[in-house]
């Protein structure tokens, strides 16, 4: 989640030493840095449910899942993200503040980011050859959207309700929806 940029024209090395010396996180596009709004009581308890569930069960894989205190780096557009939820199951990936190579990335929605976490963040995140697949999940109603990579150029979106099950198959995963909203008043 972003605003308006709070420092313009700065390297990484400038964003990733503000970042160090700073309780704020912050994401860099480009040389632009914007601060990371706060989170929704809504918003932590559906990361929650699903990190819990990832974590479970990949528990015991070479796979890792990771909260939003972890950036993604998508290194060709130098753009730091710090999306919901990410999983990499490489072995190389191993940085324990940056991610580079997430096989699967979760954002959940809000009226500010929907846009951006739809439009922007999406034509970035298809730049990591290593992601499979990329989920949404609202926080108003029982609805995620997961886009798969079908090829290079093509991806493929399933619009999932409260009724449906969600299949993750870049970590094997199946999970009704409902569980995704556990504790939460829609």
């Amino acid at each position: 989640m972003h605003t308006q940029a709070k420092y313009l024209n700065f390297t990484v090395d400038e964003y990733l030493n503000l970042e160090s010396q700073s309780v704020i996180r912050y994401e860099y596009i480009a040389g632009q840095v914007y601060p990371m709004l706060g989170d929704s009581e809504k918003l932590k308890i559906i990361t929650g449910n699903l990190l819990t569930r990832l974590r479970t069960h990949l528990n015991g894989t070479e796979c890792r899942v990771c909260s939003s205190d972890i950036k993604l780096r998508i290194e060709p557009l130098d753009i730091f993200y710090y999306p919901e939820l990410s999983v990499t199951c490489d072995t190389q990936d191993r940085d324990k503040l940056v991610k580079r190579r997430p096989r699967l990335i979760v954002e959940v929605l809000s009226p500010i980011t929907e846009r951006i976490d739809r439009n922007e963040k999406f034509m970035n995140y298809k730049q990591l050859e290593s992601l499979q697949e990329y989920v949404l999940v609202s926080q108003s109603e029982m609805k995620v959207d997961i886009y798969r990579k079908y090829n290079k150029e093509h991806w493929f979106v399933e619009n999932l309700k409260s009724e449906d099950i969600l299949k993750l198959s870049s970590v094997g995963l199946k999970m009704a929806i409902a569980e995704i909203y556990e504790d939460i008043e829609l």
